[in-house]
């Protein structure tokens, strides 16, 4: 019976050491980080000055796209955001001309299918796939840079990446001051599509109408002229045999 008290305090003392270890537990352990999908549109809309790429990224549905794409798409993504300034530097109509296919194009131009944090882009292999290249291996972008200073080439244009919004698996966005205008868009147009070199003549050829009309020959008169003469001297030999064979036959 003399063991029961002890017993009885034993248990207290410990009850009373393990609720007051509890609340330290607790707030040592570490909170759940919040989930749920990333949003493209609330990080551009932090940036503050992406206002004419959410409107094509809206525009041509890829906004949609890449953020339903971002939940199975085990590479992540990369986008290569232009600010609104680069927008308005291009040339007048350069965006409104394009058709609805290669405003399409030129957005998904701006992605990779892969998540490139900035020192990977120091050290991958050139040219970089984008979400519009396609087997050929056309629609690609080039990367150069040195330290922690990344351009970005389009071979029409080229950019330093300037800024990361967001350098997190399974999204990097990076701020680009110049709209990337792919090749296959806006390069150089093909040979075929110039015109003909023309051919060089050392005697050029007298037009049909002038030969009709009587142009001037490059004696000086012209060619009616000629053919008048030469009937006239013909004339003039066939008369004077006829004299000379009358004068024989008197």
């Amino acid at each position: 019976m003399a063991s029961t008290p002890l017993t009885l305090i034993l248990f207290i003392t410990l009850s009373s050491f393990l609720l007051h270890l509890s609340p330290q537990a607790q707030a040592q352990a570490p909170a759940p980080s919040p989930s749920g999908p990333l949003n493209l549109t609330a990080i551009l809309e932090k940036g503050g000055q992406f206002t004419t790429l959410i409107r094509l990224l809206q525009d041509t549905q890829q906004l949609t796209q890449i953020q339903s794409q971002l939940k199975s798409n085990s590479q992540g993504f990369t986008l290569f955001a232009p600010t609104d300034n680069a927008f308005q530097n291009l040339k007048s109509g350069a965006i409104n001309d394009l058709t609805d296919e290669q405003k399409v194009q030129l957005i998904l131009y701006h992605v990779t299918p892969k998540y490139y944090s900035l020192s990977d882009l120091l050290t991958v292999s050139n040219p970089v796939r984008t979400q519009a290249s396609g087997s050929d291996g056309s629609w690609g972008l080039n990367f150069t840079g040195q330290g922690n200073q990344v351009n970005v080439s389009s071979g029409v244009v080229e950019t330093p990446i300037n800024n990361a919004l967001r350098e997190k698996f399974p999204l990097a966005v990076y701020q680009v001051d110049k709209v990337l205008l792919p090749m296959e868009l806006f390069g150089a147009k093909s040979p075929s599509s110039a015109p003909s070199p023309k051919s060089s003549k050392t005697t050029p050829e007298i037009p049909s109408t002038a030969k009709a009309s009587g142009a001037p020959s490059p004696s000086g008169g012209s060619q009616n002229d000629n053919g008048v003469a030469e009937r006239n001297v013909g004339v003039g030999v066939i008369f004077g045999l006829g004299l000379i064979c009358m004068g024989v036959l008197s």
